[in-house]
């Protein structure tokens, strides 16, 4: 694993806990993580069990005994990383969004076509996809169960940025993360827009707004949070982001990503509405799925609150018995079962680098629509 700061602790909960609870076709080892620091990548590996660690990323992804890279660092680094594993033939996982911008991502989609026609694949890290009551809406709605897909409404709402005191760390810094709260979190409201619809956005329209320009630079950090220095430095990504869009399906889509958004810490909600009935869901209540059937009796129409912990709801047979809950942390070990078993069957796990390099395409339509006024900028730039 290259990287091992918030996302990183996630990724090796994922790895740790799945062939514990799952029962895979190879268990995962964890054999070396990779840090720019030795005394935190050391103390890392030490609190998560990797076996050893390593301060240089070229010459871990080309270890003869490593079979699997897994990218947690900055947007700006995801790039040559994981080209470099593909063409040294390593499968590859990549924390989304895929890179900092669309050419980046084409190079790496690229470099995963030509991995896999020798049987090396990669996987974009959309994790939410995996929570199994976001995987239970795509099932319902797959199974033609709320009807023809008409409208979907999709918000991912933070609020660790209203603070104007809170230091630039990376995720503020354009060249280090792409995009501000489009990327880092919109990404994942795209993503699973388009997974649980199944369809994919072809045009866009959005505005995008920095409300804090300016702020303390960095002294330490420790995952989302850090102390302030006494100088400041520029904000150069976006706070909020806000666009409309169209599906290739003939749905109609409303996006928000903020992480300005007072008093929700982790609010990534979708509502999916249809002509025979609509799903709903939200992170914060991560463990039900709100379902409305417009069949139903007049006078028992309404949401119902489905508890997603059933045994014949998607992953959660290997866990608790009914009704006892899972968490944030569950979806990365789903996802790591899922690449796991992807690869040893041989075939593409799922989101793909060329899915990610579509996200990626998204996210730079709202960007030029947002800086140029348009009012529905393709998905494709050439388009």
């Amino acid at each position: 694993m290259v990287g091992h700061g918030f996302m990183g602790a996630a990724h090796s909960q994922g790895w740790r806990v799945a062939p514990r609870f799952f029962d895979l076709p190879a268990r995962p080892e964890m054999a070396v993580l990779v840090g720019r620091n030795p005394d935190t990548a050391a103390a890392a590996a030490e609190k998560w069990g990797w076996a050893e660690t390593s301060t240089d990323w070229r010459s871990a992804v080309t270890r003869d005994d490593i079979d699997v890279v897994d990218i947690v660092t900055p947007g700006h680094s995801h790039a040559e990383i994981a080209i470099a594993a593909l063409d040294a033939g390593k499968h590859v996982l990549c924390e989304k969004p895929l890179a900092n911008t669309a050419e980046e991502a084409e190079q790496m989609a690229a470099a995963a076509a030509r991995a896999a026609a020798n049987g090396i694949f990669a996987m974009v890290g959309f994790t939410y996809r995996r929570v199994p009551a976001a995987t239970f809406a795509r099932d319902l709605v797959a199974a033609g169960t709320i009807g023809e897909i008409r409208q979907v409404r999709a918000a991912y709402l933070q609020d660790w940025l209203v603070d104007p005191t809170v230091p630039l760390a990376w995720r503020l810094q354009k060249d280090l993360a792409g995009s501000g709260a489009l990327g880092d979190i919109g990404a994942h409201a795209i993503d699973l827009a388009e997974f649980i619809t199944g369809q994919r956005l072809t045009s866009v329209s959005g505005v995008m707004e920095t409300f804090v320009t300016e702020r303390p630079l960095l002294a330490s950090s420790s995952g989302l949070s850090g102390t302030a220095s006494a100088e400041r430095g520029a904000v150069t990504v976006d706070d909020v982001a806000l666009f409309t869009g169209r599906f290739d399906g003939g749905a109609l889509g409303s996006f928000e990503a903020s992480r300005m958004s007072t008093g929700r810490k982790n609010a990534l909600r979708i509502e999916v509405a249809g002509s025979l009935g609509a799903v709903s869901f939200d992170l914060e209540d991560l463990n039900a799925l709100g379902y409305y059937d417009r069949a139903a009796p007049a006078d028992r129409q309404g949401f119902t609150r489905v508890q997603v912990t059933e045994p014949e709801h998607p992953y959660i047979s290997a866990w608790w018995p009914a009704g006892h809950l899972l968490g944030y942390e569950h979806g990365f070990t789903h996802q790591a079962r899922d690449f796991v078993e992807a690869i040893m069957a041989g075939s593409q796990p799922k989101p793909s680098f060329a899915d990610g390099l579509h996200v990626q395409q998204v996210l730079a339509a709202v960007e030029r629509s947002a800086a140029t006024g348009s009012a529905w900028t393709p998905t494709l730039e050439n388009a």
